[in-house]
Parts: structure tokens; C-alpha cells; sequence
């Protein structure tokens, strides 16, 4: 008798332990995609743990309500790993999680490791996973623990009538304390990934909609015959950045010099704004929305979209006769899509560049030594124009460690840099608090822009066109949780005819566009650039 009590006290923590496990976890994805959680989260019934207990009242084969109780259980882990992943694109990227794009989150397993190191990253991960498969369990455990004391008591199946009952009474009348948080969850995923192949369809008949699919190579880009066009996408570069902000200050004082010393050499220059498909992220839709001219706004759209023969800029001046180069320096392995869609005769990336000096987190290679290296190999000595896209990274999350810009003439291999590094804070010191990571968001910004000046202040080229933008706005960390998707866009060029071309856009003069400056979609580019610049 004197081991009774204690055994029957133990028996009814072990229940209550697992009935509160029933009640509080499938609620947890709805607390987690919620904006603002609140106590009431928690106060409700949840529908998965009555049906799965109602399941197995009715099973007599305990092997069977084994196997529907794990089910239960990875139904709701995989409901919790959903809101998470959701919760985090709408955080990072502003859109919600489509399952279709499950390929990028490697890409955004990279972005955390350059953030605060990759063992720290891959721990992260390892025990997010270990707590996965441990709440899993857990969930399996309380249902068979409940569903045993329920079997062994009279009143068990009169207390699950009476939960059923309350449900289904509250959910019939719109009450909160009926709650279907998990099913709603991978619900919601569903329906993400229904909607993009619905999408499909309609997408491929934009696609192949191009006034310009059949337009013969002679009256393409005519009036920049000669010329050397660069399009330069900098990294994050968005609205934030020069307007409102506290390190806009910083980044606007470069651009009103740059402005003025280009005045200086002849140069003249034209901005406004566009709005990027893309927010915090996954650059690729920006830069394929522009060369294209449609809305490529997610990954699933991106794929479709690069297996087309769809006109690119890129081989639009590959057309025309221009030598086409593409320079990735993130880039480590080859990227298919540079040939096969935006039809580039030259592809440089981190590995063939010649780079010697240190790594500086994303970006492997500073964005001077980009400028460099190809106005030393592309644009001196080619026999045909060039036309390139290059993607400038030194801008790119984290944002530390940061390189400074060095004398264009002692770049050389890149061994330059070495010490850099160490001069600068690093990405684990500077994501501690949110404020440093505003800050050097802002700087790598400035040297970035300051890196494309270095290169227009030493190419002596008359014929040189650069069309500079962002590809999104950073993400919410520093553009805050309601900034919009423009980003800055520029035409420079010494010839004034170019500039004369697109004197019916109404841009404004100078690097800096101001508030009133037009707003144009980032897909609206191409088909109005060729049109300037065609016959």
C-alpha cells in the first residue's frame, strides 16, 4: 500500500504533463505566424488532439495507434517547422513561404553561416532538428499516455465526448476556443503551393506575350552602337538607403559627391526609382524581372521563366553584336541559366578572376577589385563593345566584415586586402544589437557606390554607359517592418545623346533621386529602354 500513493501521484504529473502537451503544442504554429501572439493563443482547444484521440478510441491494435500517434505527431512538428520558415520569410523577404521555393533555404542556411559562422549555423540547425524529432516523440507519448488512461478509467470516454462537444459547439459558432492551428497551417502551405501551379499557366502566356520576340537584330539598341553598357546591380541598395533612415545621411553625401565629380569628367547622369519584384532577398528575380520585363516575384515564376526563349537585355545586345559578360563574383559553381537563358559569351565568377586576398563573409571578393578586373580583362582591349551585368556584393547581409577602398592602382591580385579583415569588426560582433547592423549596412553601402566611382573616376572610356540600381531593399532588420520595394536606379554616361534619349522619362539629373522622382515597375525597364535605344 505505501507504494500506491506515490505511484498513482507520478501517474497523474505523467497524465497532466501529457495532456497539457496535447492542449499547448498544435497551438504553437498559429503563436508563431501571429504578429502579435497574445495569452488567448494558448486558451483554446485544438482540433488535432481531439480527432487524434477520437482515432484512437476506436482502434483496438495497439501497433496501429502507435503508428497514428507518431503521425500525429510529425503532422504537428512539420505544422510548427512550416510557421517558422513562413514567419521567417515574411520577416526577411516580405512575402510568405511558398513550398515550391523549399530549394533557397540552402541559400539562406549561407547567409546565416557568413552571419555568425558556419559551425555556429550548422549547431542551429542540428538542434533545431533534434528538437523536432524530440517534440515529435513527446506528441506521440502524451497521445497513447492519455488514450491508455482513458481506456482505464470510466468517465475517459465521456470527458473526450464532452471535448468533442465543445469544439465542434465553438467552432460552429465562430468561437476562439475552437482551434485547428496545425491543420491551418499546412493548409495554408497547400494552398501556397496550389496557387503557384495555378499561376503556371497564366505565366507562361505572359512570357511568351514579347513585342519584342521577333524583332530582327538591326533594330535593336541602334543608338548605342559603340557603346560600352554596364548594368550594375548593387546589392540591398534600396529606398532605405538614401532617404529617411540613419545612415541615409552617409550614403547620400557619397552620391552628391559622386554626382559632382563626374560632373567633373564629363559625365552626366539621370535617376528615379523601381520597384524590385524582391525584398530582403533572392536577388536572381530582380535581375531576370529586368532583363525580361516581367514580374518574377517568386522562385517558382523564376524556374519557368529561365527554360524559355523569353528576351533578355543580355541577348538582346548579344544580338546586335556586342560581346556579353556576366560577372557573379559570389558565385562558386557554374550557373547554367547565364548561357542557356540570358545567353552571356563570358561568365566570371569567383573562381576565375584571379582573386588572391581574404574572403570578406557573402562577399568573397571586394566590389573594387570587380571594377578592376573587368576593366583590365573585358573592357580594355576587346574588338567588339561590351556589354556586361555585374552584381556587386560587398553590400550583401552580413554585412561585415568590410573592405576599404584601396588605390585603383595597387589592387593587383586582391593580396591587397589581407589585413582588412581584421580591421573591421566582425558579423557575430556587429548582429548583436540591431542599431550596429543599420550602421554597417550603411557603410558597405557607401563603399560599394564608392567602389563604382573608383571605376569611373580611372576607365578612361568615352562610350561608357552605366545603368547602376538595387535589386531590393535590405531586409526588415534594417529597412523596418513597412518599407516598400523601390530601390534607386541610374544612367550614366559622357555622351549627352544618350542621356537626350530618355529626356521623355523625366528622370532628375544626378546619382540621387528624390522623393518626386518617378516610380516605375522594375519589369517596365526593358521594354522602355529598348524602345529609347532601338530605331
Amino acid at each position: 500500500m505505501t507504494g500506491a500513493g506515490p505511484g498513482r501521484t507520478r501517474d497523474r504529473i505523467l497524465l497532466g504533463l501529457a495532456v497539457a502537451l496535447l492542449v499547448a503544442t498544435p497551438l504553437v504554429p498559429a503563436a508563431v505566424t501571429a504578429a502579435t501572439p497574445s495569452a488567448l493563443t494558448f486558451v483554446r482547444i485544438p482540433v488535432e488532439s481531439v480527432a487524434v484521440l477520437l482515432v484512437l478510441a476506436v482502434v483496438p491494435w495497439r501497433p496501429v495507434r502507435v503508428a497514428v500517434a507518431g503521425v500525429f505527431g510529425a503532422l504537428v512538428v512539420t505544422a510548427g517547422l512550416l510557421a517558422a520558415i513562413d514567419r521567417g520569410y515574411e520577416s526577411v523577404l516580405a512575402v510568405p513561404f511558398d513550398p515550391a521555393d523549399a530549394g533557397q533555404l540552402g541559400a539562406a542556411f549561407g547567409v546565416m553561416a557568413d552571419a555568425i559562422g558556419t559551425p555556429a549555423a550548422t549547431a542551429l540547425v542540428v538542434l533545431a532538428c533534434l528538437v523536432a524529432v524530440g517534440v515529435a516523440a513527446g506528441l506521440a507519448w502524451a497521445v497513447l499516455r492519455t488514450d491508455a488512461a482513458m481506456r482505464g478509467r470510466r468517465g475517459g470516454p465521456a470527458a473526450l465526448a464532452v471535448a468533442c462537444t465543445v469544439w465542434i459547439a465553438g467552432a460552429l459558432l465562430g468561437s476562439q476556443a475552437a482551434a485547428a492551428a496545425s491543420v491551418d497551417t499546412i493548409g495554408d502551405a497547400v494552398s501556397q503551393a496550389s496557387a503557384a501551379a495555378a499561376d503556371s499557366a497564366a505565366w507562361a502566356r505572359q512570357i511568351a506575350q514579347d513585342p519584342y520576340a521577333a524583332a530582327p537584330a538591326s533594330s535593336l539598341l541602334q543608338a548605342l552602337r559603340g557603346k560600352d553598357v554596364v548594368i550594375a546591380f548593387v546589392e540591398s541598395y534600396g529606398r532605405v538607403a538614401v532617404q529617411g533612415s540613419a545612415f541615409s545621411a552617409g550614403v547620400d553625401d557619397v552620391l552628391r559627391r559622386g554626382t559632382a565629380e563626374l560632373s567633373a569628367e564629363g559625365y552626366g547622369a539621370r535617376s528615379a526609382w523601381l520597384t524590385s519584384p524582391t525584398f530582403g532577398g533572392l536577388s536572381w528575380l530582380a535581375h531576370s524581372t529586368l532583363q525580361a520585363g516581367v514580374w518574377a516575384d517568386t522562385q517558382t515564376r523564376y524556374d519557368q521563366l529561365i527554360g524559355t526563349d523569353r528576351l533578355t537585355l543580355s541577348d538582346a545586345f548579344r544580338r546586335a553584336g556586342w560581346h556579353t559578360v556576366s560577372d557573379v563574383p559570389s558565385d562558386t559553381r557554374p550557373w547554367p541559366p547565364g548561357t542557356s537563358f540570358y545567353h552571356y559569351g563570358t561568365l566570371l565568377n569567383a573562381g576565375n578572376v584571379g582573386y588572391r586576398g581574404p574572403a570578406f563573409g557573402y562577399a568573397r571578393i571586394p566590389d573594387q577589385y570587380t571594377w578592376k578586373y573587368f576593366a583590365d580583362h573585358e573592357l580594355a582591349g576587346s574588338h567588339q563593345p561590351v556589354m556586361a551585368e555585374i552584381d556587386l556584393v560587398s553590400s550583401h547581409a552580413p554585412w561585415a566584415p568590410l573592405p576599404q577602398l584601396v588605390p585603383w592602382s595597387q589592387l593587383g591580385d586582391g593580396s591587397v586586402y589581407d589585413l582588412q579583415p581584421a580591421r573591421s569588426a566582425s558579423a557575430e560582433t556587429v548582429w548583436q544589437r540591431p542599431q550596429t547592423v543599420r550602421a554597417f549596412y550603411g557603410r558597405s553601402v557607401e563603399y560599394s557606390l564608392g567602389a563604382m566611382l573608383s571605376f569611373l573616376g580611372n576607365v578612361n572610356d568615352p562610350n561608357l554607359v552605366v545603368i547602376v540600381l538595387g535589386d531590393h531593399q535590405p531586409a526588415a532588420i534594417v529597412s523596418g517592418a513597412d518599407a516598400g520595394h523601390d530601390v534607386p536606379v541610374s544612367i550614366i554616361a559622357r555622351d549627352p545623346a544618350v542621356l537626350h534619349r530618355i529626356d521623355g522619362w523625366e528622370w532628375q539629373p544626378g546619382l540621387l533621386p528624390g522623393t518626386h522622382a518617378p516610380t516605375w515597375p522594375m519589369d517596365a525597364f526593358r521594354n522602355r529602354f529598348l524602345a529609347a535605344f532601338g530605331q
